[in-house]
């Protein structure tokens, strides 16, 4: 897989507009399905009374995603097309499924964005454009699907691409990075060829061409290493071992790094990956390590290990735009939620509550509101409870995006503009 350049892809858009099946399809056409696997999918979907579901079924593998045909949690897959390997982050599109929504399109670099041809742009279909704006990712491919069910018809088609690219534009993508094509998942339409037979009116890319047109993502290897931390393990004859994905810069076995917040440093004394020792680590690559000097009691999850000379940020506070995607009531400053930002889980209080913008055009609309509620879009001052690695994310984007969580939901989601050291 590595002889290829890796880019993980998220498929969002609206409950029920055919984005399982899309992936099931392009999963099946490249091979990373077989064909005995496809037809035993297709004998259980005709089971279960859901006779065009067997695409589907490639991605939703729970007995109760099957029962409903809904896509409950985030299903990772794997397939390769000429220039790519790709890694599917299947986005669910029900309302309450929103978090792994968030936990997927934060980990994408790209996203195909599916509008089923006759319901056109849906609630959702918004609120995960939007998102995927807000998480950072930068290209879109909008697949118009199930065209199917409106006879090919491209004045419909037109109709809804003039709808998509007016939300998309008014939220910020510029035309030069977003793609459309006429898609039937079901049929295979226009996903791994092009099919002149059926939309003779369109002269574009098929879906797997347009993948190959995405551009590729730089690693951030120029920046200052951080690796947030996910566990930290005690191995016999090594002794602590820490866990985690380079997200900037490089690792190199006899480096000085140290431990925010907790200020431990020490020197990179092993590195190994899928049981291989390596001399240095990238951005992307999943570590684990050995540091001489470091405890267990140095270590923990949601801490951030970086260079000596450039430790990772601690923030007293923070300055963030966030999303509020859904409250039961409304937030006001004093709200102390759980924020969810790379490894970490830490319980941060919204102090101040400085601007309400226009989530269309990013204008201010409102200066220090008094209260936030669903669907709006401010800037917000941020006290974490206890000490917190966070980056701006104009510098460290991986470290500057969280989601905030309250009561079992995710509440918002957003990204931070400024960071007061503590």
């Amino acid at each position: 897989m590595a002889d290829k350049p890796h880019m993980n892809l998220v498929f969002i858009g609206h409950v029920d507009h055919g984005k399982s099946t899309m992936v099931g399809r392009i999963l099946f056409e490249t091979g990373a399905i077989d064909d005995n696997t496809m037809r035993k999918l297709k004998e259980e979907a005709s089971k279960l009374g859901k006779a065009t579901f067997e695409y589907a079924f490639a991605m939703d593998r729970t007995k109760e995603e099957r029962a409903r045909g809904v896509t409950i949690d985030l299903a990772h897959k794997d397939f390769k097309t000429n220039k790519y390997y790709f890694t599917i982050i299947d986005a669910p599109g029900h309302r309450d499924f929103v978090k792994n929504m968030i936990t997927g399109a934060s980990q994408a670099d790209a996203a195909v964005l599916v509008i089923d041809a006759k319901d056109g742009v849906q609630p959702q279909t918004k609120e995960h454009a939007f998102l995927s704006r807000t998480l950072g990712i930068k290209e879109l491919i909008v697949a118009v699907n199930k065209m199917d069910s409106v006879n090919y018809d491209e004045k419909r088609y037109k109709e809804v691409q003039e709808e998509a690219s007016k939300l998309l534009k008014s939220i910020g993508y510029k035309d030069d990075s977003v793609r459309y094509i006429p898609t039937s998942a079901y049929d295979g339409a226009n996903l791994s060829k092009r099919t002149p037979d059926k939309t003779p009116w369109y002269s574009g890319e098929c879906m797997l061409e347009a993948l190959d047109l995405l551009k590729e993502v730089e690693k951030p290897t120029g920046k200052a290493l951080r690796v947030p931390i996910q566990d930290v393990y005690t191995i016999g004859g090594i002794g602590t071992v820490p866990v985690g994905r380079v997200e900037t810069g490089v690792m190199k076995v006899g480096e000085k790094v140290i431990v925010m917040p907790s200020g431990a440093s020490g020197e990179v004394k092993t590195i190994e990956m899928h049981h291989e020792q390596l001399k240095e680590a990238q951005p992307g690559d999943n570590i684990g390590f050995n540091v001489r000097g470091l405890g267990k009691g140095d270590i923990k999850r949601g801490d951030v290990l970086g260079d000596s000379g450039n430790p990772p940020t601690v923030a007293k506070e923070f300055t963030a735009q966030i999303i509020v995607l859904q409250h039961p009531s409304a937030i006001a400053a004093g709200y102390t939620p759980v924020f969810h930002c790379h490894t970490s889980q830490t319980a941060c209080t919204l102090t101040e509550l400085q601007k309400k913008l226009d989530p269309k055009t990013g204008e201010v609309k409102e200066e220090n509101p008094k209260f936030l509620k669903t669907g709006d879009v401010a800037i917000v001052k941020i006290i974490p409870t206890k000490p917190l690695c966070i980056e701006n994310v104009k510098e460290f984007p991986q470290l500057g995006r969280f989601a905030i969580r309250d009561m079992g939901v995710t509440v918002a989601a957003g990204m931070v503009l400024t960071v007061t050291p503590k």
